[in-house]
């Protein structure tokens, strides 16, 4: 461990941890999510699964990392064998992908704070028209993209301690902040008491059976389950580290930001009278025009201060994603850390370039043919994130229950709280993982699959 790095404590690792969950999948996927699902009865789903299966997996991933003390591929490798670590590689090769195109979504978010912040986007009027005129302009897409890139880069290349914790310490309470500053300033608006009644008050006669599966995606796209970034940084924690109290103050983070998101965004969404169910333009297309509306000097700050927070809850994922091959080319080819990951961060970069282009700079990446006329992004979005993380966590539960035995599971979770042997907290994690995850995420990933390939769905 000397040798890898680590976290100089368990804060840092929880800041870190909860900087790796915390993300674009909290404030801008799960609000239009939520709004597409019913409001307050996506949330109460969510949030039920958010404890009763993901807080589990993420257990298990990070007792994994912490065992092997090494990268995801090294520890499936050092604890089942190599075949195992195939697993391994399948999540860092997940990680890489769904990065590429999460650079690019953070590019417009970035873009969309200097255009309200210092440019003139709040005067556009209209804003479907202006978004897909803005991810369509490949100079401003490339430009922002690139940067944020570089910035992600220059955190993770200084280390463990001197890179990522140090980032994760200040940018997970500013970001907090932001967020309960400006949910501070929305409910004081006209109507946004009928948003927070929406967000709040569930309504089961809404319930659609889609919701579930969307809940758990949601969820498991949330924590950074299934693509090894929770093994890798649990591999840089100290053996006496609490796996058990750190993991549940990181779901607790995770998914308070992604109650605050909702309890920002809808009674902003309702202030101006607006439909909650926008779906992914819900940030980009809604959102502004709810800013104009506030006055030129408010919406600069409101809206600015709004995109401000969407970047540095992007970083502190983006950092986590870079840092899962980063880890692996260190660990298992032995390059130097400087060299590995400007030259990943560059190679992620030109993977992501069919995305940035798949927006309507080019039809061949705009409309592909194979994929029911969707465009390249959505294509990777939904395979290297919908369809394959839950396989990701599907295959973690089945190795811990076949190879690894939840006897030395529970013995490595142990060594920081003893306690925990015997409890009834080691019967639920140890079932949840080697019976029931199993089969839920099984589940989910057939079902997913033939939805998003054949329009065919089992619930």
């Amino acid at each position: 461990m000397a040798n890898r790095g680590g976290f100089s404590s368990k804060l840092g690792f929880i800041f870190a941890a909860a900087g790796s969950a915390v993300g674009l999948g909290n404030i801008w996927k799960f609000p239009y999510e939520a709004g597409l699902n019913g409001g307050a009865v996506f949330l109460v789903i969510y949030l039920i699964l958010t404890v009763v299966v993901c807080y589990p997996i993420m257990v298990g991933e990070i007792a994994i990392g912490r065992r092997a003390q090494a990268d995801a591929y090294g520890s499936y490798k050092k604890l089942g064998g190599r075949k195992w670590g195939l697993i391994g590689l399948f999540g860092i090769i997940c990680g890489v992908m769904i990065l590429s195109f999460y650079n690019v979504v953070a590019g417009w978010a970035f873009g969309y704070f200097l255009e309200i912040s210092f440019g003139s986007l709040l005067k556009q009027g209209n804003y479907s028209e202006f978004f897909s005129s803005y991810v369509a302009d490949i100079t401003d897409n490339f430009i922002f993209s690139f940067c944020f890139m570089i910035i992600t880069a220059f955190i993770v290349v200084k280390g463990v301690q001197g890179g990522i914790e140090k980032a994760s310490k200040i940018l997970m309470p500013v970001l907090f902040i932001i967020l309960i500053g400006l949910i501070i300033y929305a409910v004081t608006l006209p109507n946004a008491l009928d948003g927070v009644k929406y967000y709040l008050l569930p309504d089961f006669s809404t319930f659609r059976a889609e919701a579930l599966y969307s809940a758990l995606g949601q969820a498991f796209f949330s924590l950074s389950l299934g693509m090894g970034a929770l093994i890798t940084y649990g591999s840089y924690i100290s053996k006496n580290d609490n796996i058990i109290s750190s993991a549940a103050m990181i779901t607790i983070m995770d998914a308070g930001v992604a109650f605050l998101a909702g309890l920002l965004i809808f009674p902003l969404i309702f202030s101006q009278n607006l439909e909650p169910t926008a779906g992914p333009g819900l940030v980009f297309v809604v959102l502004p025009g709810v800013f104009e509306a506030m006055g030129p000097f408010i919406g600069r700050i409101i809206g600015g201060g709004f995109f401000l927070l969407l970047c540095f809850a992007a970083l502190t994922s983006t950092i986590s994603l870079l840092e899962v091959p980063v880890a692996y080319l260190v660990d298992e080819k032995k390059w130097p850390r400087k060299r590995v990951v400007w030259l990943l961060g560059l190679v992620v970069f030109l993977v992501g370039i069919p995305s940035m282009l798949s927006q309507g700079a080019v039809e061949m990446f705009t409309k592909l043919g194979f994929y029911s006329d969707k465009d390249f992004l959505t294509f990777v979005a939904e395979v290297f994130s919908d369809v394959s993380l839950p396989l990701g966590g599907c295959l973690m539960s089945i190795f811990i229950a076949v190879k690894w035995k939840k006897e030395n599971f529970s013995d490595e979770i142990a060594q920081g709280n003893p306690k925990y042997k015997g409890s009834f907290l080691e019967k639920f994690i140890n079932v949840m993982i080697t019976v029931i995850s199993p089969f839920i995420l099984a589940f989910l990933f057939i079902n997913t699959v033939l939805a998003k390939f054949f329009e065919i769905s089992l619930i």
